[in-house]
């Protein structure tokens, strides 16, 4: 081919790529609040509850909503339909995680794993995962594996014995101290984790790992990493390079003291469970059960310490999405069963048919109880554990419904709104248990399964809905069949209506509220004491 035939290729190729760059600067970006000069819309940034005006401006912006802070992009993709197309069929771009400068490279969290869960039992929409703060590569598809490896539908049933242990320890606190069964829901949320990740066995509400593991999700969630908290040395990274005792850098020193914790929040049940191990003395978990599959593979029976690296990794990731998860949910389980008596006493009704009132219920009682199944459902949509997912950002420039999305930006899936479309949940506003049950085409089924909304979308999808709906579901059951749940009475005999307060920036964790709780007979709560707990 002569070199004039090669100058016009490329001047035909530079011809259509700068076409379709001034088509790009000729379209819009999405529609979004105005913001100002210089800062763009860091005042419409809350630092707790963001996903409620993301509500409001996806109800007069639309299926996209496009902000800026400090230029900055975000977008809040706000339907269904937008998500699938982004964040599923477009994912080989929308996957990457932003570069947190402040919570990764200061603060030691670049490795973490954060999950979302989504689709329903059974489907093969599960083969993803979310890695929060890992890139987009090779390690994340390591960690996807091994993931799946552990927390897949061939083996969550291997888990269901301790979390059945678990569950009974749950209510054995509450019925013995139902004034601090805040406190004991709180222990059995870290404590069901610890168990089934680590094989560590939580006994006291003042347990050191338990209180490591809680202080580290509250910095994580909090201070670290929180929506609407914008760290300078993430808008300008050379100021990571600044001395400890330089002006202005609080940021550094705080990140050091974060780091060191972190760092022992990861690794100390870690080598918990290891030592276990070597002394014989293990119990099947998470961990154990990914070290274990490793030595079989190797010939030596060894870890290498990539696979030792990705363990540990996966593992202290997984107790964080299982705790925020597990514990938003519940809070909401509880202030609906409290506004709804007739919708507990149903359910109360349908356990006794199938459980009677001599047990507790057990996994293989799950087929025969669609009302709870109903129940854990819609408490997942209203509580939305996750509401606005965590943060994606797209890899190059791209065009959506003709609007421009430039390359860099942000990208925040709000599944808090997606799960309150009246077009799919009617009266969305409403705790309705019933919309589970009704009979609809395939569908509109799929449209209505929740778990295809609140835990993520597309390639950084989680296996760990199994583990996390297998939690949900034996801890409401079982608190159902043994406790009644009402409004509490303060000392003069006045009814204490709950209120829910959000006082966290990434996942809709209640602030406690009073509540009464108390056995439903006497035959409860001999059933309740005879039940093999994790001291037995």
């Amino acid at each position: 081919m002569s070199a004039f035939v090669w100058l016009a290729a490329l001047f035909a190729a530079y011809c259509v790529w700068r076409g379709l760059q001034q088509n790009h600067r000729r379209l819009s970006l999405p529609p979004g609040p105005k913001g100002l000069p210089i800062i763009g819309n860091l005042k419409d940034m809350t630092l707790t509850g963001l996903w409620f005006p993301a509500q409001k401006w996806a109800q007069q912006f639309g299926d996209l909503v496009y902000l800026n802070v400090f230029g900055q992009g975000l977008l809040f993709v706000n339907s269904y339909e937008a998500a699938v197309d982004l964040l599923e069929k477009r994912g080989a771009i929308y996957s990457d995680k932003p570069k947190m400068v402040m919570a990764g490279e200061l603060c030691g969290c670049e490795n973490m794993v954060r999950h979302h869960f989504t689709a329903s039992p059974g489907s093969d929409r599960f083969a993803d995962a979310d890695i929060g703060l890992t890139p987009y590569g090779d390690r994340l598809r390591r960690q996807r594996k091994l993931m799946l490896q552990a927390l897949g539908a061939n083996r969550i049933h291997s888990y269901h014995p301790l979390l059945e242990i678990q569950t009974h320890n749950l209510l054995q606190g509450i019925l013995e101290s139902p004034d601090q069964s805040q406190s004991i829901i709180r222990r059995y949320t870290g404590g069901l984790t610890l168990l089934i990740v680590y094989g560590y066995r939580v006994l006291s509400n003042t347990d050191r790992l338990l209180e490591m593991a809680d202080e580290g999700l509250e910095l994580l969630s909090n201070r670290i990493a929180a929506a609407g908290i914008v760290w300078i040395v993430d808008l300008f990274p050379p100021l990571k390079h600044l001395p400890l005792w330089f002006p202005g850098a609080q940021f550094k020193r705080d990140a050091a003291v974060w780091k060191g914790k972190m760092e022992a929040l990861v690794n100390e049940p870690y080598d918990f469970t290891k030592q276990q191990m070597r002394q014989g003395t293990g119990v099947d978990c998470y961990v154990s059960m990914l070290l274990d599959d490793a030595a079989l593979e190797s010939k030596d029976q060894s870890v290498d310490n990539q696979r030792d690296f990705d363990i540990r990794w996966t593992a202290n990731s997984l107790y964080a999405a299982s705790f925020d998860t597990t514990i938003s949910t519940l809070w909401h389980f509880f202030y609906e069963m409290i506004q709804h008596p007739e919708i507990l006493a149903k359910a109360q009704k349908e356990i006794d048919a199938v459980v009677g009132t001599s047990r507790l219920p057990t996994f293989s009682d799950r087929p025969n109880m669609p009302y709870i199944n109903a129940i854990v459902l819609e408490t997942l949509r209203i509580s939305s554990p996750v509401p606005l997912g965590l943060p994606r950002r797209i890899t190059e420039d791209n065009v959506y419904k003709n609007m421009f999305i430039p390359k860099g930006t942000l990208v925040f899936g709000n599944n808090y709104n997606m799960v309150r479309d009246p077009k799919v949940y009617p009266n969305p506003d409403v705790f309705n248990p019933e919309r589970f049950l009704e009979e609809v085409d395939e569908q509109t089924a799929k449209m209505r399964d929740v778990r295809n909304y609140v835990f993520g979308f597309g390639r950084r999808r989680c296996p760990g809905l199994f583990m996390i709906d297998s939690s949900l579901w034996i801890a409401i059951a079982s608190m159902i069949a043994a406790f009644d749940i009402g409004k509490a009475v303060d000392e003069f005999g006045n009814t204490i209506e709950p209120e829910v307060i959000y006082d966290n920036s990434v996942f809709t964790t209640p602030k406690p509220f009073k509540y009464d709780i108390r056995p439903r007979s006497a035959q409860a709560v001999s059933v309740i004491r005879s039940a093999k707990g994790l001291s037995d």
